[in-house]
């Protein structure tokens, strides 16, 4: 599988059968725009079908994870439909067959945190801080984080992060189960875990993940889907457009 153009400041690697896709876009925290989630989503797909990648690492440049969505980028083209490149992001994160690792340091702010709720393990440096912010930004949490995150933290603690928006540290992570190990060096571990189930028989490895999301992988599909249409009514309300303006106006200040 050839790399990808870096265009929409995703590099892509293949060391023996690992595709490390990273996050390069520095000077902006390595906020995704939708280019970047088009190019993410066909390198999943691409890893998906092609027999030589045996598992993929997320991870981003610089020692940041991502700041999230870029809210310019984000505000010039809103979500219309499914078809919108965030949500087919998130639905090939959910969908994919093989191992998928996320490397984290810095801030991994909101698809920085939900996306690492589709991962089949993560390790974090000690910087790493999460944080989702929709009902901050008047929106409503997306990619089964309504469901998952729950899962991981309890009601109670999932409903404070969620409702009022904070951030919270690596050995909270760490507790809640959403990350495997907090590390110095989270990527090269990723690649050293990565680089073990490589050396697994490939269909036993996919046959194992695809059992250990039978349970619930067409229920979180469905709440996907209406977190989806909630997100997308949220987005076009005057709670969310005054929300984003007072963002703008403070990152300007």
């Amino acid at each position: 599988m050839s790399d990808i153009p870096e265009i929409s400041h995703i590099r892509s690697e293949n060391r023996g059968g690992v595709l490390i896709l990273t996050l390069d876009r520095i000077e902006k925290k390595n906020a995704i725009t939708s280019q970047m989630y088009r190019d993410l989503t066909a390198s999943l797909n691409s890893a998906a079908g092609d027999f030589g990648i045996r598992a993929v690492i997320i991870a981003g440049a610089s020692g940041i994870f991502t700041a999230g969505n870029d809210i310019f980028d984000f505000l010039n083209a809103p979500a219309q439909d499914e078809s919108a490149p965030g949500f087919q992001f998130l639905a090939a994160l959910h969908e994919f067959p093989k191992p998928l690792i996320a490397a984290v340091e810095g801030n991994a702010v909101g698809i920085g945190t939900t996306l690492l709720l589709h991962c089949d393990m993560v390790y974090a440096s000690l910087s790493a801080k999460f944080q989702m912010p929709f009902v901050s930004l008047g929106l409503v949490p997306e990619a089964g984080s309504s469901v998952l995150f729950p899962r991981l933290a309890g009601h109670a603690r999932a409903s404070e992060i969620l409702l009022t928006g904070r951030s919270f540290g690596a050995q909270e992570a760490l507790d809640i189960g959403l990350i495997n190990q907090i590390t110095d060096t989270p990527l090269a571990t990723a690649v050293e875990v990565a680089t073990i189930i490589s050396e697994q028989p490939p269909t036993s490895v996919i046959n194992t993940k695809a059992l250990l999301k039978s349970k619930d992988h067409m229920a979180i599909t469905q709440v996907m889907a209406a977190e989806g249409e909630l997100f997308r009514i949220a987005l076009e309300s005057d709670e969310a457009q005054s929300a984003f303006m007072k963002f703008m106006e403070k990152r300007k200040g």
